[in-house]
């Protein structure tokens, strides 16, 4: 009887996951940092962003979502509008190579199925790890002194619509807030004699990064379940 019903739950498992509805797209776009080189605006996207993201459609309203992320982030204190970061003048420029896992919520229902409702925003959230240089200063100048990965939160928001019954076109802006302040250099973790003389800024103030950008996802799969039965 066990081996019964353990067939008869792999069977259906199965069955209601070849069901759901996939996305595989890419992401394009650019990145910006807020934290303490450069420009206090917070989103002002001033390099390339590109990556890769796949969906599983588990409802009209949710999905999980895995991505990966590159870009190299640039700031500089000569775009601040605050003059003592324009006197100091310091600049850097750090990869970030991210990957994040979480879920996405659409506010109204959005059938992949159907061309219909065919617009929705929508928010994501979840975990996210990134490889990134460690830097420090020396003479006004950003040093790399190792690389370290790091956790971050990735939050976003976005508005997607359908072009067709196949691609789904996104436009979305997604901050991470992260577990580090060293992703420009103010907080430095060397073996330098005089680690603590190159420290700077708020030390008690985690950086943030940002990507802004457009995603295409292609739609696969049968029709699911949530829906078969309108």
């Amino acid at each position: 009887m066990n081996f019964r019903i353990l067939a008869i739950a792999i069977m259906l498992t199965t069955s209601a996951t070849y069901a759901q509805m996939f996305e595989v797209g890419a992401f394009v776009g650019g990145s910006n940092y807020i934290g303490d080189v450069g420009s206090s605006w917070y989103i002002k996207p001033n390099s390339f962003a590109a990556g890769g993201l796949f969906k599983w459609n588990i409802s009209q309203r949710y999905a999980y979502r895995a991505s990966f992320t590159f870009s190299t982030i640039h700031a500089a204190d000569k775009d601040s509008d605050n003059s003592a970061r324009q006197q100091r003048d310091y600049s850097f420029s750090n990869g970030i190579l991210e990957g994040s896992l979480g879920m996405e919520f659409n506010f109204l229902e959005f059938d992949l199925s159907e061309f219909s409702r065919s617009v929705t925003p929508y928010l994501y959230g979840g975990v996210s790890v990134f490889l990134h240089d460690e830097l420090y200063y020396v003479n006004n100048n950003a040093q790399v002194s190792g690389n370290k990965t790091t956790f971050a939160i990735p939050m976003a928001i976005g508005v997607k619509g359908k072009i067709n019954t196949r691609f789904v076109l996104a436009a979305e802006i997604g901050v991470r807030y992260t577990f580090t302040d060293n992703i420009d250099g103010s907080n430095p973790n060397t073996l330098l004699a005089n680690n603590d003389d190159l420290k700077f800024g708020n030390i008690f103030s985690d950086d943030w990064y940002v990507f802004s950008g457009i995603t295409l996802t292609y739609t696969f799969g049968k029709r699911p379940c949530y829906s078969c039965f309108d």
